[in-house]
């Protein structure tokens, strides 16, 4: 059973920093995909960060470039987001979700969430002007 649990979230100003993390535990996720993803009231759910396990390979959503970094722990089983210059519309829950059966697959494709098989409960960012 695949559990994968957030944490780290919680109120910042504007211009600060919060670091997500993920604990992932059930199986060994070397050939898994993980990704974060966003919601913020009234709007649908939104691509972050993915990162490949095995590799680090790595891709980053448009609007969080340069202010965010997606990284794992290996031996931690867990994985990272790492906000910095956070602005007030980046308040949302912040989920991450793993994915199975990514062999062979570029980690462009991760991009939606219908890519992933196993989502943690989200933890809340709010971010104050």
């Amino acid at each position: 059973q695949v559990q994968l649990v957030e944490s780290g979230g919680g109120l910042v100003q504007a211009v600060g920093s919060l670091r997500l993390s993920c604990a992932a535990s059930g199986r060994h996720f070397s050939n898994h995909v993980m990704g974060w993803f966003r919601q913020a009231p009234g709007k649908e759910r939104e691509f972050v960060a993915v990162i490949k396990w095995i590799n680090g390979i790595r891709s980053t959503a448009d609007f969080v470039k340069g202010r965010f970094t997606i990284s794992r722990d290996n031996a931690k089983n867990t994985l990272y987001l790492q906000m910095n210059s956070l602005k007030p519309e980046d308040t949302a829950v912040y989920y991450c979700a793993a994915a199975d059966s990514t062999l062979g697959k570029s980690v462009l494709i991760f991009r939606t969430p219908e890519q992933y098989d196993y989502w943690g409960q989200g933890t809340q960012v709010t971010v104050s002007s």
